[in-house]
């Protein structure tokens, strides 16, 4: 099994009698509770899929003692643990750890963990605030607290979800073969004979819809030059669910259909300012992983250089303007199923990796994703950077059938032209190796991106060969210098500035070289007796033998 959110392996030599670390397990137990539960398999190694040939538990009482251990050291926590053979007749242990829906467990020490992608991470005490809320919006999809008879529906909003359930390719033939109240049931729209919030903010009648806590409502302003509004278009009659509320916002708003033709002999693009599928992703992602137990609206707000898209609330627990490309945490689950089934979003943890694969390989900056305690705001520019970068781009793409990681990583380097291993690594947010290769995919093997150096001074760029083909403009910088014209700089600096230290030569040559590579460049020229240096580590300084 591999380890992620829902998963956690540990070898059976864990277990060590009363030695064992139960305040490992709990802590591990406690991540999983408060987030979306999970399984932890003792006897099953890392990246391992299965047990150890032949391995087998002696001790059949051992499933008694963790779950005494467990109990004795967690709060809110429930778990089943049994002992399984795996496919080649090992056993292992597996602990199943439900979700706590409605309350933060914790260890009986008073410590909050909760599970992000593959790790266990403390929370810390000013993020309580923001686990509980996440508690609440888990909850809040399933709750029948209205009292609202599962009879009193909205006849054409229940005849459009089930006609359209019925219509996807991505439900599964089992599912459309269910009746109604099954499939109403399904997707947790009613519960005990009345409706859900789910089910009120689906298929409900206005005024039912009305009365939930916090329903959702959008509004859509543009300004212009001024910041002056100049136009505003209000959906806050809560006649439209979901679904209805993303088709107004595609279908009555003029400004997704302007674009700019970008031309130069037989090249010819229409690029919009603010490409559809984008826009389309973005307003799915504000309305189904915003909180419902927050106060606000979604604003759609359009200027004549970008267009922003504020949502109430945090961020889930776990995801970060940092890491949004890597994370993804479904809030609220139930509804992310609904949009999903229906063909209206990306499956999980794709929908950014869209929204930035679109407006890189159209030749614009990526979005910036902004997070305050009330609000979550993403900004998309309009413009886009240069027509170099949108040639190439259609010209990789088109050429070379790129998949969508290797389309944004491409087009973060046809930005910028360059980037060092850690500074791509940083934006991508791979921390390992083998993760960054999984984003350049292709791309060195179809030689549209070209490697140099080692470790700590790698770096990456777009291939000049390719550049040159399609008479590529980009910016001029000293990121990619050859190491004879960058000996070069260095000793005319040195000549000019005798007895100077790493840190001063490099601020004067251009802080955009790779320090790693200019500190290779150093000891090449001392070693080839091109330089003299004396002193150690941060206080060598460097200086030409002058021949008398």
């Amino acid at each position: 099994m591999v380890e992620n959110k829902n998963v956690d392996n540990k070898s059976l030599s864990f277990l060590k009698g009363k030695q064992t670390d139960w305040d490992e397990l709990a802590k591990d137990c406690v991540a999983f509770a408060n987030a979306q539960g999970g399984f932890v398999f003792i006897g099953i190694e890392d990246k391992e899929k299965h047990p150890p040939l032949n391995q087998s538990i002696t001790d059949r009482n051992i499933p008694d003692v963790i779950q005494q251990n467990i109990a004795h050291r967690t709060i809110n926590v429930g778990i089943a643990i049994t002992i399984e053979v795996a496919d080649n007749k090992a056993e292992y242990i597996k602990v199943q750890v439900f979700r706590s829906a409605q309350t933060i467990a914790s260890t009986t020490d008073g410590k909050y963990y909760v599970r992000v992608h593959d790790e266990c991470r403390p929370v810390p005490p000013d993020e309580m605030a923001r686990l509980a809320a996440d508690k609440n919006a888990f909850v809040w999809e399933e709750q029948t607290s209205k009292r609202i008879p599962s009879t009193q529906f909205d006849e054409q909003k229940r005849i459009a979800f089930l006609r359209d359930i019925r219509n996807s390719q991505r439900v599964s033939s089992f599912i459309k073969e269910m009746s109604d109240e099954e499939l109403l049931d399904f997707y947790f729209f009613q519960k005990n004979g009345y409706l859900t919030n789910l089910g009120i903010l689906w298929i409900g009648k206005r005024n039912d819809r009305a009365s939930l806590l916090y329903p959702p409502a959008i509004q859509v302003i543009r300004y212009d030059d001024n910041d002056e509004k100049v136009w505003k278009l209000l959906l806050d009659e809560y006649f439209a669910n979901p679904k209805e509320l993303l088709e107004r916002v595609l279908n009555d708003i003029p400004d997704w259909q302007e674009s700019i033709e970008v031309s130069e002999g037989m090249f010819r693009k229409n690029i919009p300012f603010f490409s559809i599928e984008v826009v389309r992703e973005l307003i799915v992602n504000a309305l189904v992983h915003r909180t419902y137990t927050t106060r606000g609206d979604i604003f759609i707000n359009i200027y004549p250089d970008r267009m922003e898209i504020h949502s109430p609330g945090r961020l889930p627990f776990g995801v970060t303007p940092k890491n949004i490309l890597s994370q993804s945490i479904r809030r609220n689950e139930h509804l992310s199923k609904i949009f999903y089934d229906l063909g209206l979003m990306e499956k999980e943890g794709s929908g950014y990796d869209l929204v930035y694969a679109k407006l890189l390989g159209t030749g614009k900056p990526p979005p910036i994703v902004k997070e305050t305690d009330e609000r979550v705001s993403v900004i998309v520019k309009k413009q886009f950077v240069s027509k170099e970068v949108v040639r190439l781009m259609d010209k990789a793409s088109t050429e070379f059938a790129l998949k969508q990681k290797e389309l944004i990583s491409l087009g973060l380097l046809a930005q910028q032209q360059s980037y060092t291993a850690l500074e791509i690594s940083r934006i991508l947010n791979q921390n390992e190796e083998v993760g960054l290769r999984n984003w350049l995919g292709r791309l060195l093997d179809f030689e549209l991106v070209v490697k140099t150096g080692k470790g700590k001074g790698t770096q990456y760029a777009v291939n000049p060969e390719f550049i040159r083909q399609i008479n590529f403009k980009g910016k001029t910088n000293l990121k990619n210098i050859e190491d004879y014209r960058l000996e070069e700089l260095i000793y005319k600096d040195i000549k000019a500035y005798p007895n100077s230290g790493f840190s001063e030569i490099h601020q004067r040559i251009g802080l955009e070289i790779n320090k790693h590579k200019v500190r290779r460049v150093l000891k090449q020229m001392v070693d080839n007796h091109k330089l003299k240096s004396e002193g150690v580590k941060k206080w060598v300084r460097y200086f030409i033998e002058q021949n008398l």
